[in-house]
């Protein structure tokens, strides 16, 4: 196997670093528009595990631009594109992939087109809508495009895939539900406003009209951060307000595991819904470039790029950053011996932790924990499929049994838990 990784951003970063203590692939080709970035990443690994000759090697990109995503794919031989950059860059990286003859796998589909008239009854363009317009071909192709596979999406999706298969006779409902008790600081231990993951992704999911699916109704939309509810989260996260929020847990799950509705909802605050709410005011979510002045005369930009120009890269805030976060998925319905059943199925990941075996925060390093998964159980063969399939239409088993299994004894080392609770 060897795999082509686009950006080498955190969670870029952190793929490329847990990949390096696996021997399931031939050779990882970091790449990024900066070349300096990828340099880094495997100075790092070097640094860490000694000299990698050609299991990893820099190279230079433009995820923007399908011809080069092909270009640098054949160029290295890449039997696998593994996506780690904005969603804006899904579909040149996914058609670039194909072109070349490789797979594809990413943490985040293309993006949704909200309706421009009934923006909170109808889907419009939804997540992953490109991908799938194209399944067909990839299949013909006998080529797999695993989308959605990091954390969330992506090992919540194996949780339901789990839970339908092995905890339920019946599915009432699929719930993600993502909280945290993260905390950044600055140099003087302030409490700041740092988001731990991308702010041009995190306005693109909260901003947008979410998404929930009902068997009898179909997708459809309702206004941001609607249906506020409390969930209590484990090993010492406690209570959270989680807020329905656009994810494409609710346009993949439906495709594969029978359930009555599917959400997905996230432990956002009400500084994170106010700070959303005020960039939405003042037209600073808008992607669409715009005039500015600057020194070197009038220039266009991205209002969106601007405001995350002007936070700290989340991948530099480990640092500074004490707390953990859970991901997980919240199952209610009738369970295997026809009684009422509610379960929690979770993993959490401690920035202590991951700070200090990977110098990842752990937003991000949980991210890109569940990919470099996937790809071994592709290279082993444990997985295997054409066309273009999201985590849920594979077996949940092996990948929860090498997640958990200790490093020892060739596992990955990281437990997952399943919580029992009360039915309502």
């Amino acid at each position: 196997m060897r795999i082509l990784l686009v950006g080498a951003g955190g969670v870029g970063d952190a793929i490329a670093k847990i990949a390096a203590r696996r021997s399931f692939f031939e050779t990882v080709i970091v790449s990024d528009y900066d070349l300096a970035r990828a340099e880094r990443t495997i100075a790092w690994i070097t640094d860490k595990h000694g000299p990698q000759g050609d299991r990893f090697i820099a190279a230079q990109i433009d995820a923007s631009d399908a011809a080069v995503v092909e270009s640098v794919a054949r160029e290295h031989g890449a039997t696998h594109v593994m996506n780690a950059v904005e969603p804006k860059f899904v579909m040149p990286i996914f058609t670039g992939a194909i072109a070349a003859g490789a797979d594809y796998l990413d943490m985040a589909m293309s993006l949704s087109q909200p309706h421009p008239e009934e923006p909170y009854a109808r889907t419009g363009v939804k997540l992953g809508d490109e991908p799938f317009a194209v399944a067909d071909d990839w299949e013909a192709a006998g080529r797999l495009a695993l989308v959605g596979m990091g954390v969330e999406p992506g090992l919540s999706d194996v949780f339901a895939r789990y839970a339908v298969d092995h905890l339920f006779r019946e599915v009432d409902e699929l719930g993600t539900r993502d909280g945290a008790n993260l905390v950044v600081r600055d140099e003087d231990g302030t409490e700041i406003f740092a988001p731990s993951f991308s702010i041009w992704t995190t306005i693109e999911e909260c901003l947008n009209p979410p998404v929930v699916w009902e068997k009898d109704r179909g997708w459809y939309t309702t206004p941001p951060f609607s249906e506020p509810e409390v969930f209590d989260f484990p090993e010492g996260i406690g209570p959270v307000e989680c807020v329905n929020v656009e994810h494409e847990e609710v346009l993949l799950m439906p495709r594969w595991l029978e359930a009555k509705r599917v959400t997905f909802k996230y432990g956002l605050g009400d500084e994170f819904i106010g700070i959303l709410k005020t960039l939405n005011q003042l037209g600073l979510d808008k992607t669409e470039p715009i005039r500015v002045r600057s020194t070197e005369g009038p220039v266009m930009v991205s209002p969106r790029d601007v405001v995350a120009a002007g936070l700290p890269d989340p991948a530099t805030l480990g640092p500074r950053m004490t707390g953990k976060t859970c991901a997980g998925m919240w199952v209610t319905g009738t369970g295997t011996d026809g009684t009422p059943r509610e379960v929690y199925l979770y993993h959490v990941s401690d920035n202590e932790w991951t700070m200090a075996e990977y110098e990842a925060q752990c937003v991000v390093w949980q991210t890109a924990l569940n990919p470099v998964i996937a790809l071994e159980l592709l290279a082993t063969g444990a997985w295997s499929g054409a066309g273009v399939l999201g985590p849920e239409a594979f077996d949940a088993k092996p990948f929860l049994d090498l997640m958990a299994a200790p490093e020892s004894e060739g596992g990955y080392g990281q437990p997952w838990g399943l919580e029992e609770r009360q039915p309502a």
